[in-house]
């Protein structure tokens, strides 16, 4: 009789989805991966004894959320380590500790491809067939003055996990190179082990492109009921013309899509308005060229009853604050030779660099705080931010990923 019950109470345990996909990797006895691996070190090469140098580890996973806990330090330095993962969402920011010292850190998340079903899969540009985003493994980024990490465990995400959904264009998409960067793929560092943000942007897209090519109807395969759906477009939407668009035609008749298919699973759609490009008159103020685009999603979100943060009155805010010359420190304005193969000067009025990036999450943060009380308890704790006072981007630490890009990302 207690060899059946333990039979039945091993069966039991075994069938236990969670702790049957519960894994743990030790990095110091981790491979390089391959084309057949299902973990290893990846990308670059694996780490050095000295710990100089960012390293990349990634493990074989289908699409979901996943929770990951990493045990950072080591045993034969003082370490400071930065963790991102897949295409440079920021999880932990410049975590430091002492020679012996080890601290575990949990976050969530989100690993997708492009498959949807029956066939169907999501319609990725030729530049995105490398992005991290979109590939089948979930890959993590360690980097910092001296980034150490001893272990990753990974497993699936309890289904309680919200997760919180970004539509848009190149001001919120993750980017993989430097030295471009999006808010988009900032506000992961801000939330608790509780949520998990999924960012389906994608530069160049508008709000009835994001529609065409499927993204929309990938993220509302994996939607359930309390997940929340952010939308920011207005960017490359203001710049298609012909009959039947405009502000308060085609553009506000797609929002109302986004907003009408994530009701019907029972998950909160957000409306944000377009960050302001930096465009400043001869008095210093920011020149408003979204046209009518803000207002009309401002009408729509006043119409349907949802939270709306306004990031066009925000940064606009914030680049007056910098000034006409610190604002470009927020944005990819670099001299030429700055990056490999760079040859000229890089002048983007619209895409930020990872200052800027984090600036505006700070806004969106903000937004969250004010408007969706039910998502900011999951915020961890961090300091009101206020965008007519910034940060001093002379201050500002980020260490570069090894990879670069000087090409501009589509949209303007």
């Amino acid at each position: 009789m207690k060899k059946i019950l333990l039979a039945i109470l091993t069966i039991m345990i075994a069938d236990v989805p969670t702790q049957a996909q519960k894994k743990t990797y030790i990095l110091s006895d981790a491979p390089r991966f391959e084309v057949s691996s299902e973990y290893g070190y990846d990308l670059v090469a694996s780490p050095t004894e000295s710990g100089r140098t960012p390293f990349f580890f990634s493990v074989r996973v289908p699409d979901g959320n996943y929770k990951v806990t990493v045990k950072l330090g080591s045993s034969k330095y003082p370490a400071m380590t930065t963790v991102r993962g897949e295409s440079r969402r920021l999880y932990i920011d410049k975590q430091t500790t002492a020679k012996d010292e080890f601290t575990e850190q949990t976050f969530i998340v989100n690993k997708r491809t492009p498959y949807i079903s029956d066939g169907k899969s999501v319609h990725i540009k030729q530049r995105e067939r490398t992005k991290l985003n979109w590939d089948d493994k979930l890959t993590l980024e360690f980097n910092g003055d001296r980034p150490a990490c001893e272990s990753i465990t990974i497993e699936p995400a309890d289904t309680s996990v919200i997760t919180v959904f970004l539509c848009g264009n190149s001001t919120v998409v993750d980017q993989d190179n430097e030295p471009w960067a999006s808010w988009g793929q900032m506000i992961p560092c801000f939330f608790n082990d509780k949520v998990s943000i999924a960012n389906y942007a994608e530069s160049g897209e508008c709000a009835n492109t994001f529609i065409a090519a499927l993204r929309l109807e990938k993220i509302l395969s994996q939607m359930k009921a309390g997940d929340y759906l952010f939308i920011e477009f207005g960017h490359n939407d203001q710049k298609q013309k012909g009959p039947g668009t405009g502000a308060y035609y085609s553009y506000m008749t797609n929002l109302k899509i986004f907003i009408d298919e994530a009701r019907l699973r029972g998950a909160y759609p957000v409306l944000v308005t377009p960050t302001q490009r930096r465009s400043f008159d001869k008095n210093g103020h920011i020149r408003d060229t979204h046209e009518d685009y803000p207002e009309a999603m401002k009408w729509l979100a006043a119409k349907e009853d949802i939270p709306l943060i306004d990031l066009h009155a925000m940064t606009r805010t914030l680049y007056e604050a910098l000034g006409m010359e610190q604002s470009k420190k927020a944005f990819v304005h670099y001299p030429a030779g700055t990056y490999p193969r760079q040859t000229d000067a890089l002048k983007d009025n619209t895409h930020f660099n990872p200052y800027g990036a984090y600036e505006i999450a700070k806004c969106v943060i903000e937004g969250v705080k004010k408007t969706i009380p039910a998502l900011a308890v999951h915020l961890k704790p961090c300091p009101p931010f206020d965008p007519a006072s910034p940060d001093d981007p002379d201050k500002f630490i980020w260490h570069d990923s090894p990879f670069t890009e000087i090409e501009k990302p589509d949209g303007n």
